[in-house]
């Protein structure tokens, strides 16, 4: 029985090691600094320390997402978070959109869906606080930034 045990933990072992050996795409895409976002120091800063990570070509990619499954996720994530809105790339969408997507993000963090909730856990300090929101919500109701 404790042999059977042992082969189990080793097969485990093996399997986290293989998985390893899968590639996942951790590359942050070259930008024109022309199409990022342009806004006040404040408001950039708060939007670098919460935002930035998932929604720009400026992730810094932390010690865990070169360990699989997390990896998978955390660069799944990304990608996902970049599709959606990518501050890198804010100057590329017309005023129009800009406007539109900033009222989506007013919601989402009036309603604390974003940073995610997975992301806060592994970075606390991303949690917006009352004042940052205050903040945000200001630079939300400005139409043409």
């Amino acid at each position: 029985m404790k042999l059977k045990r042992n082969y189990y933990f080793l097969g485990l072992f093996a399997l986290f090691v293989i998985i390893q050996l899968i590639p996942v795409d951790r590359e942050n895409p070259t930008s024109n600094p022309e199409l990022d976002l342009t806004a006040s120091l404040e408001v950039t800063e708060i939007l670098k320390n919460s935002c930035y990570d998932c929604h720009s070509n400026q992730t810094n990619w932390p010690y865990y997402s070169y360990v699989a499954p997390i990896s998978w996720l955390v660069s799944r994530d990304v990608k996902n978070g970049r599709k959606n809105l990518n501050f890198s790339e804010w100057n590329k969408l017309s005023t129009e959109r800009k406007n539109k997507v900033k009222e989506e993000m007013m919601e989402e963090i009036s309603e604390d869906e974003m940073p995610l909730p997975i992301y806060l856990f592994m970075h606390p300090a991303a949690k917006l606080s009352d004042e940052e929101k205050t903040i945000l919500k200001e630079w939300f109701g400005r139409t043409g930034d």
